[in-house]
């Protein structure tokens, strides 16, 4: 036979659920924009970091406050490592150093300013794709975080913080 919750019990469950509701509303008040802002940073500095590990001669990191600004180079070592470990397939190692490199110092700073975001967003999905695939496939843990990210600005752009948000509408309207 089932048991029904007494009077206090009720009072009880009511509260919880009460309190529950209230906690969730307030999540939801968090705005997209600072998700998507904050989701534009993160993944900015994972690819900006790695771009940097691959040249010589620039390096600006506005967090440690560090900075060189000469002219830059590709890194020996990025050769190397492109060359002896990563094999990526269709790609000569000098070539792949190369536009890995440039392509994790431009598509992390048009996310930061959120510049063509859900372009840059698809084109480091696909460069996280290639990683996962044939450079690190033991580090999904990791690149399911990165991907999950760049899905997130792909589907709902930069936000109200980002260029785009001032001249993607008014170029809709032109349309």
């Amino acid at each position: 036979m089932p048991s029904f919750p007494s009077a206090p019990e009720k009072f009880v469950y009511s509260r919880i659920g009460c309190l529950i509701r209230d906690f969730n509303q307030c999540l939801g008040r968090i705005p997209e924009s600072l998700i998507a802002f904050l989701g534009r940073f993160s993944i900015a500095t994972v690819f900006w970091k790695s771009g940097q590990t691959k040249i010589e001669g620039f390096s600006l990191d506005i967090i440690e406050r560090t900075y060189q600004f000469n002219w830059p180079h590709l890194s020996d070592s990025a050769v190397y490592l492109f060359r002896e470990e990563y094999h990526l397939p269709l790609m000569s190692p000098e070539f792949a150093a190369s536009f890995a490199a440039l392509a994790e110092h431009v598509l992390p700073a048009l996310l930061l300013v959120g510049f063509a975001t859900r372009l840059s967003a698809a084109a480091l999905l696909l460069m996280t794709l290639v990683i996962q695939i044939f450079i690190y496939p033991d580090a999904y843990a990791t690149h399911g975080t990165w991907a999950a990210i760049l899905l997130y600005l792909m589907v709902r752009g930069g936000g109200v913080l980002s260029i785009d948000h001032w001249f993607v509408p008014r170029a809709q309207r032109d349309c």
